[in-house]
């Protein structure tokens, strides 16, 4: 062996290769330079996502005539279908395709999708005819169907396709080239997500404010022209990359340990609880050679281990080790054990931030609705109602680094901690902003309809005689909400999860907004269901929103709210982090 190969040999990265799969190795692969291309690629790949996404209400009420609930739940199911599918992408990611490879296709999946878009937008003869403008609400345009609706939905789900599969692969990617195991690579890692989410936010400031303009008034093919135009520099970039990343091997189907340690600790249940000591009588047995007896000595020992912190959470699944299956296919190692444990202790997590994305979602819906009824002007230039997130996202630009190179470090030096504070700490303020959100939403809906009332504009197509800057101080909440749950979040499931489902778990965060947006669609339909069937009109329906009781649904998700962090609280006092050494 040449010195070289041998040099190559001792700085490998154990489990990792390059872009042509040959061993990626210490100081040429990895690092922050080589996640600085994933942060690049994110600010783009978000600016073709949200550039639609954030004004697709307006596009479906607008020019496809769908009435202002079925927009709203058109949008939740689409933004939905589009974080559900992250998890197949972490999935594929992590069981049989490099995050790499995933973010590659998934960018061409929805190029094609935004085509189809482009072309219906392009072609009037692939759109409903456009309504009677005589008229003052939409009930008599001709809605969207057959072809010219398949072809719509067929565009949208292509796209929200090709988003699952690089929010599933991008993140855990660029975390991915960080070395975890020294406090200066996890410090470094961190930092990458909080700069992770800056970025999110620089394309999205892209989108609802330039791109927004450009679809409002140079028309939608102009939009979705854009938002091509930059998925293409974004795998461009990515691709250029390529040479310094590090790429995570896959590992297999993190299902196929998932669903053998349930399996044999369920069957390992019905069998006598005395075969721990069985094993260790075994150990001891005479009859028994040399290596059998070191053999079963070791199953002791690691039973033994087992039964020590942080594995006495759980119990049920220790007897997926304990005892023998009937099957040598359901036979566990204590490590799938664990891992497998590690798993369970955060879905409880996951699903305490369902609620604060069902609040989330109020963003892209509803919100922009009540700001197309009010007084967009600032000066003399009308600002787009869906350019509204612009509030939340400048806010999170600014305090993503200030909580990064400020309040972290501070933090760090009073608790005396690597984290500082930790990451379900920071969830739990996101839930405590997404309470104070709804509070100040149903406030200000109060406050809109008695300006309506008051002017005799509820039936008016008139704009109301009132700022729509009120709107933005919810949309301020939601973004602190977003900041700390969704950084905080996507470092926990990364860091906590073993190391075979990282690109997994970080996908539990975009399947949280996911099922976030889903429960919107659900709790509207419930609500409207209940209050019509109390002999009242349904709080989330009418000619137009002005007769919608939107104040009693931000009521309503303020009490769910509330009640969710109470649920939160519960499961985070009681969770143990993984040991730094095991991450």
């Amino acid at each position: 062996m040449e010195i070289g190969d041998d040099h190559d040999q001792i700085n490998r990265w154990e489990g990792y290769v390059d872009w042509r799969k040959k061993p990626a190795l210490r100081g040429r692969h990895g690092g922050i330079i080589a996640a600085s291309f994933d942060l690049v690629v994110e600010i783009l790949e978000n600016l073709a996502f949200l550039a639609n996404a954030s004004n697709l209400v307006m596009y479906l009420s607008h020019y496809m005539h769908f009435s202002p609930s079925k927009s709203a739940n058109n949008v939740t199911d689409f933004m939905g279908t589009a974080f559900l599918l992250a998890l197949l992408g972490g999935f594929l990611s992590d069981a049989f395709f490099t995050s790499y490879h995933i973010y590659l296709i998934s960018a061409a999946i929805q190029l094609l999708g935004l085509a189809i878009l482009l072309i219906q937008a392009k072609m009037p003869s692939l759109m409903p005819p456009p309504c009677d403008r005589q008229a003052n609400h939409y009930a008599v345009c001709e809605e969207a169907s057959g072809g010219k609706a398949a072809m719509l939905f067929a565009g949208l789900y292509l796209v929200a396709l090709g988003v699952g599969g690089i929010k599933g692969s991008l993140p855990s990617h660029g975390a991915e080239q960080f070395d975890d195991s020294t406090p200066q690579g996890r410090k470094r890692r961190s930092t990458f997500f909080n700069y992770f989410v800056f970025c999110l936010s620089c394309g999205g400031l892209i989108a609802v404010t330039l791109v927004v303009w450009v679809e409002d008034n140079k028309g939608w093919e102009w939009g979705f022209g854009i938002a091509m135009l930059s998925l293409f520099l974004s795998i461009i970039v990515f691709f250029a990359g390529s040479p310094l990343y590090r790429n995570k091997i896959p590992d297999g189907s993190p299902f196929t340990t998932i669903s053998k340690v349930l399996v044999a600790a369920t069957f390992g249940c019905c069998i006598s609880t005395n075969s721990r000591n069985s094993i260790a009588s075994m150990a001891m047995s005479p009859a028994l050679d040399d290596k059998e007896a070191k053999q079963n000595a070791k199953e002791r020992d690691a039973t033994d281990q087992m039964m020590d912190e942080p594995s006495q959470s759980l119990k049920f699944l220790n007897n997926a080790v304990l005892n023998k299956p009937f099957h040598s296919a359901l036979e566990c190692t204590v490590k799938e054990v664990e891992e497998v444990k590690i798993v369970l202790r955060i879905l409880p997590i996951f699903a305490c931030t369902i609620i604060l994305n069902c609040c989330v979602a109020q963003l892209s819906t509803f919100s922009v609705e009540q700001a197309s009824t009010m007084d967009t002007k600032i000066g003399s230039f009308k600002v787009p109602p869906a350019s509204l997130p612009i509030f939340p996202i400048l806010f999170i630009m600014f305090l993503a680094p200030i909580y990064d190179h400020l309040i972290i470090p501070f933090s760090r030096r009073i608790t005396k901690t690597e984290t500082g504070i930790t990451h379900l700490q920071r969830i739990g303020v996101g839930l405590l902003f997404s309470i104070g959100a709804m509070a100040v939403a149903a406030a200000v809906e109060t406050k809109r309809k008695r300006v309506a009332t008051e002017n005799g504009l509820l039936d008016s197509a008139q704009p109301l005689p009132i700022t729509f800057l009120w709107i933005a101080i919810q949309y301020l909440f939601l973004g602190s909400a977003d900041l700390f749950s969704l950084a905080g979040s996507l470092e926990f499931f990364f860091t906590e999860a073993p190391a075979s489902m990282r690109s997994l778990a970080t996908s539990l965060s975009w399947a949280s907004l996911a099922m976030g947006y889903y429960l919107s669609s659900v709790i509207v339909s419930i609500v409207n269901n209940v209050t019509d069937n109390s002999d009242h009109q349904p709080w989330l329906s009418g000619r137009n929103i002005n007769h919608y009781h939107l104040e009693r649904f931000y009521w309503l998700m303020c009490v769910l709210s509330g009640l969710n962090f109470v649920h939160y609280l519960f499961w985070a006092m009681q969770y143990k982090y993984r040991p730094k050494s095991q991450q």
